[in-house]
């Protein structure tokens, strides 16, 4: 039996929290006004240093230091509450001795708040890849793949849960199975660029993930 692996997407998928954020970007795209319409939504699955390049280029440092302040503040206060089923499910990999990793684009100051709120978090995962182990995030497939090569596993041996576009693009690009989790984006929006698209984790199994 080929040896596989699990690899999910921290944010949408793993824990609920894209409508907190949806919360702060907007308010971010609105105070130095932007004008990109759902600019919280085009930078979904994205590093902090990706948005704050691409989008806030033209701001001195001092001012992406106060963004990134505000957003260390803000996540101290979020609520890490779990996407329905993930843990059961996690649980069943497991017990089924199928390897598990987290590849977020999250660093890892982000990481240590979800860790002190979610205590045991991080034991989980076989492997936790963030944003800053790599040097290319999403929609790029380095960190998929460094998780793949952690793990030992082959990418076509990988699935991959994502519900953002770009970690999407990021899973397919690396050669594995992308599953979308139709938190962030409607499912009709991801369907035609992944395996299947799943609600949640309710119902849903490891033999129905073989089985993709």
């Amino acid at each position: 039996m080929k040896n596989i692996c699990a690899l999910f997407d921290m944010d949408g998928v793993l824990l609920d929290t894209e409508s907190q954020y949806d919360i702060f970007w907007h308010s971010m795209g609105e105070k130095y006004d932007l004008g990109i319409e759902k600019f919280e939504k085009k930078i979904k699955g994205t590093t902090l240093v990706s948005i704050l390049t691409k989008y806030f280029s033209h701001l001195p440092e001092s001012e992406h230091d106060l963004i990134k302040q505000s957003l260390l503040d803000f996540e101290k206060n979020m609520t890490y509450s779990d996407i329905p089923g993930v843990m059961n499910f996690i649980n069943e990999l497991k017990e089924n001795n199928i390897k598990v990793g987290m590849v977020t684009s999250s660093d890892d100051e982000k990481l240590s708040a979800v860790f002190k709120q979610r205590a045991g978090f991080d034991k989980m995962f076989d492997t936790i890849v963030s944003a800053n182990r790599i040097t290319q995030g999403k929609p790029h497939p380095m960190c998929y793949l460094s998780a793949a090569k952690d793990l030992g596993i082959d990418p076509e041996n990988c699935y991959v849960f994502e519900d953002a576009l770009s970690g999407i693009q990021a899973g397919t690009d690396a050669g594995m199975t992308v599953i979308g989790l139709a938190t962030t984006n409607p499912a009709e929006v991801i369907q035609d660029k992944v395996s299947k698209v799943i609600p949640h984790f309710e119902d849903f199994s490891v033999e129905e993930m073989k089985a993709i």
